[in-house]
């Protein structure tokens, strides 16, 4: 019941969020791949991880990493919702929320269903409607991924949810770098 109430909370929150003036200016990790690290080798990738995502939370809920490790995620959606693993700053998945905004006014991210014909109705006509970036997937309910990543050797990174309104209701995690 607990749950319920918090994705309830988080739709409705996200659905206001939704409705404010959005700006698509921040992806995920353009321009700061170094700072957060860059898609891995799989040769090279010291060991696997399996993200759980649910109706707000994610399993496990922090994660820790050696500094310059290459880890493969294999991330799956066990929730009810579409959910997001965006591995990034706590300022770049801030800056990043008006995007993902403006994807639900456009109808692109539904609240269990990524709407592919609007997204791509958006791409026409606003020159983007779907990201596709190597630090993030953004999953419908009952699917799964793969994501191969490099560490930087320093950062202050988290793994976050930018779906309107799941970060507030508290769908992130620290990732902590250690030698």
């Amino acid at each position: 019941m607990m749950h319920f109430k918090m994705t309830a909370l988080a739709l409705a929150f996200g659905l206001a969020l939704a409705s404010t003036p959005a700006k698509a200016d921040a992806m995920h990790g353009k321009g700061h791949a170094g700072a957060i690290g860059s898609p891995g080798n799989a040769a090279k990738t010291t060991r696997t991880v399996t993200i759980t995502m649910h109706d707000n939370y994610y399993e496990p809920e922090s994660l820790s990493i050696k500094e310059g490790e290459t880890v493969k995620f294999v991330i799956k959606n066990a929730g009810s919702l579409v959910h997001e693993f965006s591995i990034a700053t706590g300022a770049m998945h801030a800056a990043h929320r008006p995007e993902m905004n403006m994807m639900v006014e456009h109808g692109v991210l539904e609240p269990d269903r990524i709407n592919w014909d609007a997204a791509k109705k958006m791409q026409a006509t606003m020159g983007h409607g779907m990201h596709d970036e190597p630090n993030s997937k953004l999953l419908e309910p009952g699917k799964s991924a793969e994501m191969i990543w490099h560490f930087p050797n320093h950062a202050n990174l988290e793994f976050a949810c930018n779906v309107p309104g799941h970060y507030d209701a508290g769908m992130v995690g620290k990732i902590k770098l250690v030698h």
